[in-house]
């Protein structure tokens, strides 16, 4: 047994002498019903439907505003981009027979998630559907829904159709990442045989493909519904809805991306820890078979984890963040315009969706200047791809600068006010540095290049309890940076906004709130490159894992290493991004919520006294759901790893010819075992989400009946909403750091670093790396989506609350 750990320790697996393929490995494709009738579809035929669609799409987007014809355009102009891309990715080749044979392996593993996984979220979702459906035929209307004539079952299938939209474009944007993603690392693999430039370039190509779809959904589907409801309830005419009301109608769309982010987020870090401590307890350790031996069943569910927790996950993930800051800044914008006079307020409903489709272009351009070349080696010292990757980012910041000076310039100028463009020019400047200050606080923290991760690396050579410390000690100290960006660019964002000009009726400054909006928008106008980063992490991860269990040679597996480990390092700053992009959009999430409200109890509600014992209560039960929520989280990584380790037992003790590579492991049996134990596991914590805010705000309803304070409900949720953001930032932080640093300074002394692999040390930090990985990636990561959808859920439930 010894020298079977010197071997492995060596790299050596005591199993080469034998064949690495198996007789089949690959079982029936399975791809989702909707693609099966397309491709049964004649193309001429598809293709006249297709243009019939889009020409009515254009036509109902021309009676609305020649604005959003532009974002129509953008968009499409997108999608056919990243269908160059997809195509310029899977023309590439896929190596040789045993690494397509794995590809393919991890391939079927992510097909039998998407059915478990996303079966059961749709479920779910029409059930909630359902309620939302019962709640808005009881509830009362808005005045300026009665002046419209939109009456109680107008405006529920209204909602209840704009949530099934989000949550839909929610689930393809999951399904987007996970498709390229699993088709990607194969030839990523392929590219590193040959160059490390070009396995750089095929790697950020195919995670800008998922990005670029993902955006650019998130865009077309709130302009569609947008355009649709604007022609349908004939905005604007004699007698209907005014244009400033429009945005509260589509509140769903972002509860319905939300609600399946939620999930896919909770479910997909569930699912890749319990896999990676299945695969890791039972192979590497009972069998004494290498990390990423195919006889192992659970290491391609380890493998599709990474596709799981990183690419579906942080896809829907971001697509939520865009669509709920796009609907909230549209709500803001409106307002604002109403109580200003503005004559055409269109230019400020609309200004989100003209800035995120021109983050469709500078990230498009971002993409396209990473490049390949011919000469092959190693990526030296000249030639970083962390270096490559920024230099790309820069392009897209550089861009974003221009593109948002001349969007503020076209769709802000009014003559009220003629200076107030360039104060909200200066906004989205202030988020584009937040979100160049919050990767850069991320980074800090997490890589093993500075202080904070080498000084806990050094802690574990002083025992387990000494290393767990010192970790919970780092993730505490790094909330401190992250909580003073998010203050200083709310309070300037702010002021910027308040001094632009832009006065209401009364003479008051108005612009403060929206003036944030902008800044929300500024750092999120780069969001399709932050999110092709962090794509290439779990490719480069997977490509990494194919090439060593494809026997590849060792100068290929020092290609994808150094890929590898840069993707780490993306992964961490995309969640800090991810974090600071929450904290933001949920200021503004919550804004609208009281311009909401103030419109169906028609008296106005623009404070929350936290001196009022019920409002105060409200608080303290907003921030102990955020605690409950991630305790749920952990303990639902323990037990659903429990579920795996038993299966991977049961598939070796039953089929001893696994060992032989006489017989297939049953991937799809584990993968599916482990998507379902983890739904299982995520449904409590995730109820707890959804079902809290309700409750609260409709007891507190009844004893505001009862106590003769009618807006109780609406007050004590705002409270709720408030206390739970703010712990619910500072515990994402925490989680995330923690588990980063953790991570990484494992990593680091794998490098040799404190007596290297397999040294006291060594250990200490495995044991640290455990405890964080349900911390970044699993509670941390879901709590990004939490405080959002506690946010939407909040604006859609408001009537019950009155």
């Amino acid at each position: 047994m010894m020298m079977m750990d010197d071997e492995m320790e060596n790299g050596r697996s005591v199993y080469q002498d034998k064949p690495r393929t198996f007789p089949a490995v690959r079982s029936k494709s399975y791809s989702p019903l909707i693609f099966r009738i397309l491709r049964q579809i004649n193309p001429r035929v598809l293709a006249i439907f297709l243009l019939a669609v889009f020409g009515g799409v254009f036509y109902v987007g021309a009676r609305t505003s020649p604005i959003v014809v532009f974002v129509f355009m953008i968009c499409i102009i997108s999608f056919c981009f990243a269908v160059y891309l997809t195509k310029w990715v899977l023309a590439k080749d896929e190596g040789p027979p045993e690494m397509s044979q794995i590809s393919d392996a991890i391939r079927d593993g992510a097909e039998g998630f998407f059915r478990t996984q996303y079966g059961t979220i749709s479920k779910m979702a029409f059930l909630l559907a359902l309620v939302i459906l019962s709640i808005y035929l009881f509830r009362t209307s808005t005045p300026q829904q009665e002046a419209a004539g939109i009456g109680r079952l107008s405006s529920a299938f209204i909602t209840v159709a704009a949530f099934l939209l989000g949550a839909l474009c929610s689930g393809i944007a999951g399904y987007v990442g996970m498709w390229v993603s699993v088709r990607a690392n194969v030839r990523v693999s392929s590219a590193a045989r040959r160059s490390a430039r070009e396995a750089l370039q095929v790697a950020v190509r195919a995670g800008g493909f998922s990005a670029i779809v993902v955006v650019g959904m998130a865009v077309f589907g709130v302009a569609i519904l947008y355009a649709t409801f604007y022609y349908w309830l004939e905005v604007d005419s004699p007698g209907s809805m005014r244009v400033t009301d429009l945005p509260l109608l589509l509140v769903g769309y972002g509860f319905g991306a939300s609600f399946v982010a939620l999930f896919a987020q909770l479910g997909g870090g569930i699912y890749t820890k319990a896999a990676d401590v299945g695969a890791d307890l039972v192979g590497k350790v009972e069998q004494g078979i290498p990390e990423d031996d195919p006889r192992n069943p659970a290491v391609i569910a380890d493998l599709v984890g990474d596709n799981v927790g990183d690419c579906a996950a942080r896809g829907a993930d971001l697509f939520e963040s865009i669509a709920a800051e796009i609907i909230s800044a549209m709500i803001l914008g409106g307002t604002m315009a109403q109580k200003c006079k503005i004559d055409d307020p269109s230019g400020f409903i609309l200004f989100p969706l003209v800035v995120h489709s021109f983050d469709l272009v500078v990230s498009s351009a971002g993409i396209l200047s990473i490049r390949g070349t011919r000469d092959p080696g190693t990526l030296g010292a000249i030639e970083d791809p962390m270096t490559i990757l920024q230099k790309g980012y820069s392009v897209a910041i550089v861009l974003a600068v221009l593109t948002f000076g001349v969007s503020t310039r076209w769709l802000l100028y009014t003559e009220q006010a003629p200076s107030a463009w360039l104060n909200f020019a200066l906004c989205g400047l202030v988020g584009i540095i937040t979100a160049y200050a919050f990767v850069w606080i991320s980074k800090y923290y997490t890589d093993y290049k500075h202080e904070p991760v080498k000084t806990l690396a050094l802690a574990s050579s002083t025992g387990h309890g000494t290393n767990i410390i010192a970790g919970v000690a780092l993730g505490l100290e790094s909330t401190a940076l992250p909580v003073l960006v998010i203050s200083v660019a709310i309070v300037s964002a702010f002021w910027l906004g308040h001094t632009s000009g832009l006065m209401d009726e009364s003479g008051n400054p108005t612009g403060g709130l929206f003036g944030t909006a902008v800044a929300t928008m500024g750092m999120l106008s780069t969001a399709a490159y932050v999110l092709t980063m962090d794509m290439f992490g779990p490719i480069a991860d997977n490509a990494g894992g194919i090439v060593e269990m494809g026997h590849q040679p060792e100068s290929v597996r020092e290609i994808t290493d150094v890929l590898d480990a840069v993707g780490n390092t993306t992964k961490a700053t995309t969640k800090g991004f991810a974090i600071g992009s929450a904290a933001l959009a949920s200021f503004l999430l919550f804004s609208a919520y009281m311009d909401e409200v103030s419109s169906f109890a028609r008296v106005p509600f623009e404070q929350v006294d936290i001196a009022v014992p019920e409002v105060f209560v409200g608080g303290l039960l907003g921030s102990m759901l955020i605690f409950v929520f991630s305790a749920w989280a952990c303990s639902a990584v323990g037990k659903t790893a429990q579920e795996v380790v038993n299966e991977v037992r049961r598939q070796f003790i039953e089929r001893p010819g696994i060992m032989e590579y006489k017989e297939k492991p049953d991937y799809n049996r584990c993968v599916a075992i482990v998507a379902s134990a983890s739904l299982r596991e995520m449904i409590k914590p995730g109820a707890l989400a959804i079902i809290s805010p309700i409750i609260i705000g409709f007891i507190f309803r009844i004893l505001g009946n009862i106590t003769n304070q009618p807006l109780l409900g609406a007050k004590v949720v705002a409270s709720m909403l408030m206390f739970a953001t703010v712990s619910g930032i500072l515990m994402a932080l925490f989680f995330n750091t923690a588990g980063g640093a953790w991570d990484n300074a494992k990593k680091y002394i794998e490098t040799g670093a404190l007596g290297g692999k397999g040294s006291d040390c060594h250990k200490a930090a495995v044991t640290g790396d455990t405890v964080g990985d349900p911390f970044k990636d699993t509670a941390g990561p879901s709590l990004h989506v939490l405080i959002k959808m506690l946010a939407t859920i909040t604006l859609v439930m408001a009537p019950v609350f009155l």
